[in-house]
């Protein structure tokens, strides 16, 4: 049996914080896991950035708010809905994540979650287990499956290394130079046809 696994953001949905960044004008909340590879470094000056600039949870979920799925991302996650199974692992948070899920038809969502004050500062952030995508996908190999996992970050890495077949999708240059082995696609009809192999491979 046969399942997959991917990222969220990146993959079929923009990135969360580049367009807070982008609404809010902070550059440095543009940042992500393609440039800092260590989450809590990142997460930790996020939160310190959205209390030096009073941000609080409404303000980003009203950028969320204005989010589409990228451009394609909605018929390739349906195609492979009808093909196998597939499960999002993210690093986001299901404050953030929940709103767009119906914009993607409600795929199986794994992420992790915040405290909020009742102000509703973003007073912490809890991850659900540490190396989740990882831990996820060794889960499935346990209960037997043959698990075939890509997404398009450094925050990815170790969820596509321990995956029975893995890949990028769309990635930046500094994250292929970093990991020459593993195989890139670049778009969704890319990912399609890679998907379309694997799956058909015995």
């Amino acid at each position: 049996m046969k399942i997959l696994v991917a990222d969220l953001e990146g993959v079929f949905l923009p990135e969360i914080w580049i367009n807070v960044a982008k609404k809010t004008g902070i550059e440095e909340l543009k940042l992500t896991t393609r440039d800092i590879s260590d989450y809590d470094v990142l997460m930790t000056r996020r939160l310190a950035i959205l209390k030096e600039n009073n941000l609080k949870i409404q303000d980003i979920r009203d950028v969320i708010a204005t989010l589409d799925p990228l451009e394609g991302a909605l018929d390739a996650l349906n195609w492979i809905r009808e093909e196998s199974q597939i499960i999002l692992l993210s690093d986001t948070f299901e404050e953030f994540a929940k709103p767009l899920m119906a914009k993607l038809n409600y795929p199986v969502l794994l992420c992790h979650n915040l405290t909020i004050d009742k102000e509703g500062n973003i007073t912490d952030y809890n991850l659900r287990i540490d190396d989740q995508k990882k831990e996820a996908v060794k889960a499935l190999k346990g209960l037997n499956y043959h698990v075939i996992a890509f997404g398009d970050s450094y925050n990815d890495i170790k969820m596509i290394q321990e995956a029975s077949q893995g890949f990028f999708f769309n990635p930046p240059d500094s994250v292929i130079t970093d990991f020459p082995d593993i195989p890139v696609t670049k778009n969704y009809r890319e990912l399609k046809t890679m998907i379309g192999t694997l799956l058909d491979t015995e």
